[in-house]
């Protein structure tokens, strides 16, 4: 399948900047695989279209505050970007301006935080060794959000620190949200438990990879970043019951997807840990996932070749068309899409 294929022009005005005024607000497309049928509401009637035992399964990853900007011992500014813990206190890690930072040079950066920063990989990323094992704790004061780059605001508002996490959020590690979790709240827990409509947990920790748009003319021949993930017994085991009772599996996100698709084997989930490098594009056949919850994705992107594999090509990219016209706001602030 040519890359090409998941092109669409969207205008500027419809990438959505900032967060709406209450998640559960944001606008939904239901769209129904079996009939190409398409149906507008508000993401809070998401019940509406889910049955009494389905189960609606949820990445509480919590994003980190993972852009640190410093100073060299000379005074230059320096800007790192933490990708992924490789080890206590050492970040695979993006460094801006790269070519100015030799290897060994120390970074200062608020709170007592500092780091040396090693030599590039053939990928332009680098090791940076920090002088505190628990990073994490101190990126509190030290970091701030790392907002998506097609959120053009120079730095991120103080509404950013909640409303792109999750209400769910519980495991520190992600460099971007879940983005299709963001429009849930208590609200909708409810009207969902009041329907019987279960729900669980999973972790993926979302990289910046997520961003990285296919290049390469074939959609075969792009690579996907691996990124870490955790699926327990617990909810393993609620997902093979919902399944054997009659129940539809619904990922809410394209990282609860990949985590669901790598751990399905022999007609069973499987709880483990690790890294997956799934990458699911047209065709591929699902196992997993019976229905699909997910925001408005960037053309050429590895997400969108999910979303399509999911629902079909044409489909897809019809809904996509409606969206357009309907004026729905797009990716990460944006508003949602459930493919039934």
């Amino acid at each position: 399948m040519k890359t090409e294929s998941l092109h669409y022009t969207l205008p500027d005005e419809l990438i959505a900047q900032h967060p709406r005024e209450n998640r559960d607000a944001s606008r939904l497309m239901v769209v129904h695989r079996d009939s190409g049928a398409i149906e507008i509401d508000v993401y809070r009637n998401i019940h509406n279209y889910l049955r009494t035992g389905d189960c609606m399964v949820l990445n509480n990853t919590r994003v980190i505050r993972a852009r640190l900007h410093g100073r060299k011992e000379t005074g230059g500014q320096v800007e790192v970007f933490l990708l992924r813990e490789t080890a206590p206190g050492c970040w695979l890690s993006l460094v801006r301006p790269s070519a100015r930072i030799k290897p060994g040079s120390r970074v200062l950066f608020d709170a007592g935080l500092a780091a040396v920063v090693d030599a590039a990989y053939a990928d332009g990323r680098r090791c940076v060794r920090f002088n505190v094992p628990d990073v994490i704790e101190h990126l509190e004061k030290a970091g701030v959000i790392p907002l998506p780059p097609y959120i053009k605001r120079t730095t991120p508002e103080s509404v950013d620190a909640e409303r792109y996490q999750t209400i769910f959020a519980a495991r520190d590690g992600a460099v971007a949200a879940p983005t299709a979790g963001l429009h849930l709240t208590e609200a909708v827990f409810e009207a969902l438990d009041q329907k019987g409509i279960d729900r669980q947990f999973l972790t993926l920790h979302v990289g910046y990879g997520t961003f990285k748009p296919i290049t390469t003319d074939t959609l075969a021949a792009h690579v996907v970043d691996s990124e870490a993930f955790e699926l327990s017994e617990k909810t393993a085991d609620a997902l093979n019951t919902v399944r054997a009772q009659g129940g539809r599996v619904v990922a809410v996100g394209t990282t609860c997807t990949r985590v669901l698709e790598t751990q399905y084997a022999d007609m069973r989930y499987r709880a483990g840990s690790g890294l997956t490098n799934l990458y699911i594009y047209p065709p591929y056949a699902f196992q997993a996932v019976d229905a699909l919850q997910t925001n408005f994705h960037l053309p050429r992107s590895s997400l969108l070749a999910l979303v399509c594999a999911f629902a079909g090509h044409e489909l897809v990219m019809a809904a996509y068309e409606r969206a357009i016209q309907e004026r729905f706001r797009f990716y990460s602030y944006g508003d949602v899409m459930l493919l039934l």
